[in-house]
């Protein structure tokens, strides 16, 4: 899809009803953060369990990634996000209304299905939909939408623990404020199932499916010239004796892995490994830790998510003309810089009486280089991931290769936040961003040595 050919309006539409999907992972994953307080008092966990419980969902989340490429395959792009919407209103629903910790592990691997089908099924179809010459902008797009999911889940964690004067405090109908945290998830849930009715399946999926009269259909709402050239290009980036199928990844001679599955393998382990989630899920923990008030930490994750938006915006303006790679490089090397000085700032600081990590002139310092930190993450990594996985693979293995990283990207993003209360009380927060830092250094190396520029390319020239 040349750029002077596109009825970029309509494409423009899809991609944002799409990215909905983007919010609510966003939402999903950042909701629990102000939520550790309320499910340690109702369910009386400790730190192995509390770790657990906010690390569930994202088991559902890699299940949800494996399958959603497998099942995108066979369902189509847009039905497996419809599923996903029914998921995420039951995921809200329940983890409101859950009266044991089972109960609310039940549900939020429910959410999890939900949140890693989207994440990779939402950026692979905007792929699909959109121009090579503006697809790195609207794909951005869905990293914007995830972290303004988890800004709106920070706001209302805020204002809701505000109201309540606590996140274990009643609010409405004697409700506890956190459980009206889980509970808000349900408008913006409703409104992604009912935008994804006006939507049209992937052209991609259609003629690989060998519904080329319903591609071409799709295929001239999006362009307003070129449909028949278009169909005959899809058809010949893939394989015709078969349809898309896992074992596709697998290299033509046999043996091995397609090197470009490692690559995609690489960059969303990477993505994890850097620790950006245990600020999101954690961060208000993180911050009581070193003093703050549940207020004041609450308040500090709302400004993190600002900071993280006008990354993403920036991304967005810039994604096209730049490039993934430099992003990428540069992102990665002030992620290693300002976590080494959070790292550096936790170390120096004091142990007061109650435990808690006393930083004195250390704590502007701290906060500063953690939400840096934030900033390289979120104008780099967080949105140019998955970008790259949307776009690297060619259409032939596109919904196995998104699913294999799909499923890493989430069970390492498990192991980080599964690890980091046992982590916090074995080498502190210290040993942990140190951690953290050293991953940051490992990806600067992986992106100038392993990752290769697909600014410009049309899905179809994509190599394996």
């Amino acid at each position: 899809m040349n750029g002077e050919s596109v009825n970029i309006g309509f494409v423009i539409f899809i991609s944002i009803v799409a990215t909905i999907g983007g919010f609510l992972f966003g939402y999903d994953s950042g909701v629990i953060n102000g939520t550790v307080d309320g499910l340690q008092s109702a369910f009386q966990s400790e730190s192995v369990g509390t770790g657990f419980n906010v690390s569930s969902m994202l088991l559902g989340c890699a299940v949800g990634a494996f399958f959603a490429g497998w099942l995108a395959e066979r369902l189509g792009r847009r039905s497996l996000l419809l599923v996903a919407a029914v998921f995420f209103l039951i995921s809200a629903w329940g983890s409101g209304v859950a009266s044991s910790s089972g109960e609310f592990v039940f549900y939020r691997i429910i959410g999890g299905l939900a949140v890693g089908a989207a994440s990779v099924m939402a950026p692979a179809y905007i792929a699909e939909v959109s121009p090579a010459r503006y697809r790195g902008m609207l794909t951005s797009i869905q990293q914007i939408a995830i972290v303004s999911g988890l800004f709106a889940s920070f706001v209302s964690n805020y204002l809701l623990a505000d109201i309540a004067s606590g996140s274990t405090q009643p609010l409405w109908f004697e409700f506890a404020a956190w459980r009206w945290m889980f509970w808000m998830e349900l408008i913006p849930a409703a409104l992604f199932l009912v935008m994804l009715c006006f939507i049209p399946e992937s052209p991609r999926y259609l003629v690989a499916s060998g519904k080329t009269e319903q591609a071409s259909h799709v295929l001239n709402k999006l362009l307003a010239r070129g449909v028949a050239q278009k169909v005959k290009d899809i058809q010949a980036s893939l394989v015709n004796d078969h349809k898309p199928r896992l074992r596709d990844i697998i290299n033509p001679s046999g043996i091995g892995i397609r090197p470009i599955v490692w690559v995609g393998v690489g960059l969303a382990a990477l993505q994890q490994l850097v620790g950006i989630n245990v600020v999101f899920y954690y961060g208000a923990v993180l911050w009581q830790a070193v003093g703050f008030s549940e207020g004041d930490a609450l308040l500090i994750n709302v400004i993190s998510g600002g900071i993280s938006i006008g990354a993403c915006i920036i991304t967005l303006l810039v994604v096209d003309k730049i490039g993934r790679k430099p992003l990428l490089k540069w992102g990665s090397i002030g992620m290693t810089i300002t976590l080494a000085a959070v790292a550096f700032a936790f170390f120096n600081a004091q142990i007061g009486d109650d435990g808690k990590l006393i930083l004195g002139h250390w704590g502007p310092i701290a906060l500063i280089a953690a939400n840096l930190y934030v900033f390289c993450f979120n104008f780099s990594w967080g949105p140019v991931m998955w970008v790259m996985l949307g776009e690297m693979f060619p259409n032939q293995i596109r919904g196995s290769g998104l699913a294999v990283s799909g499923l890493v990207q989430w069970i390492t993003n498990f192991a980080i936040t599964l690890s980091f209360p046992m982590l916090l009380a074995g080498i502190g927060l210290a040993g942990a961003y140190g951690l953290y830092a050293f991953c940051a250094l490992v990806s600067v190396i992986y992106v100038i040595r392993v990752v290769n520029e697909t600014r410009g390319k049309e899905l179809e020239d994509m190599q394996g």
